[in-house]
């Protein structure tokens, strides 16, 4: 019998998987910028479709896992979930209200809020870690920082990015607990499960309307839903049988210019020249912290589960 490990599978398979995946990515802010709904409505359908789309994975094939859900597992689960409706009640208005460009950008720098977030607690970053912090926020203060001569809309859209990227750290650190308990499918579904609830609770507040929509737009939610959170996701995982975290981590990245491009040839949204060299700068900063990173986890043979679910957005 001819059996091949992860590994040996041919290599052009892995990197099939990552192009598909980071062009998965990519459509996500174009998606919501283009999607004529409400940002929080949009966020509500996309992981409440997801929702549905994994039930009969979970009730089926993996509904003896649903026990170990009433342990730690399952409530680090939900607490990242509460983590990722934070990261898309904020981030996905920022992409309305703001450019793709900028607030894909400014999301980014989800690895430079986990190193600092672990600095706190006292692991401290190593000399790249904090290299590619200050970087990070050089560029980032020269990107919003052109925006507050644009509008007040502008610089909100560049906080909310901002929150969002915060977010989206600390559901990276709950869900490498979580990861260490249950599989990838259950603990995304119970993520994707408790993120839709409570965005349900969030648009009902504020009155958001959850239908009536255009085609077009429905279109839009189901291409968020199959590419970025499904599709993308599970590429992501995939490559990580057969590459390094590391790589995984620093093409992730290349979502910012991905969806600038996209943005600029879709829906005619031109990047400001005078933003360009900031909003590269912080790209630089993040890769240096993920680098930077990555030599610290393999001194101290860490695991490799703070990427192998990458935050959908």
């Amino acid at each position: 019998m001819n059996m091949r490990s992860p590994r040996e599978r041919p290599p052009w398979l892995t990197a099939a998987a990552l192009t598909v995946a980071v062009l998965a990515v990519s459509t996500s802010a174009p998606l919501i910028a283009f999607a004529a709904a409400p940002a929080l409505a949009v966020a509500f359908w996309r992981n409440g479709l997801a929702f549905v789309a994994l039930t009969p994975i979970t009730a089926g094939p993996r509904r003896a896992e649903l026990g170990a859900l009433r342990g730690r597992g399952g409530l680090l689960a939900v607490l990242a979930g509460v983590a990722l409706a934070l990261h898309f009640a904020t981030w996905m208005p920022s992409v309305q209200l703001g450019s793709v460009a900028t607030a894909t950008a400014l999301v980014a720098t989800q690895p430079v809020w986990q190193g600092m977030i672990a600095a706190l607690q006292g692991r401290r970053p190593s000399t790249a870690g904090w290299v590619g912090i200050g970087l990070a926020v050089a560029g980032t203060a020269w990107a919003t920082g052109l925006d507050i001569g644009v509008s007040a809309q502008a610089v909100l859209a560049d906080v909310l990015a901002l929150v969002g990227a915060l977010a989206a750290a600390v559901y990276t650190a709950f869900g490498e607990g979580a990861r260490s308990r249950l599989s990838t499918t259950t603990y995304t579904w119970v993520c994707y499960g408790t993120c839709a609830a409570i965005l349900l609770v969030v648009c009902r507040a504020a009155g958001v309307e959850l239908h009536g929509y255009d085609g077009r737009t429905w279109a839009a939610i189901l291409a968020l839903v199959v590419g970025a959170q499904l599709l993308g996701h599970s590429m992501f995982n995939y490559a990580l049988e057969r590459t390094s975290a590391t790589t995984v981590s620093v093409l992730i990245l290349l979502e910012v210019p991905g969806a600038a491009l996209l943005a600029w040839a879709w829906l005619g949204q031109t990047p400001r020249l005078v933003a360009l060299p900031g909003l590269g700068l912080l790209v630089l900063g993040v890769a240096v912290v993920v680098l930077g990173g990555s030599r610290e986890r393999r001194r101290a043979t860490a695991s490799l589960a703070d990427v192998a679910d990458p935050t959908p957005r």
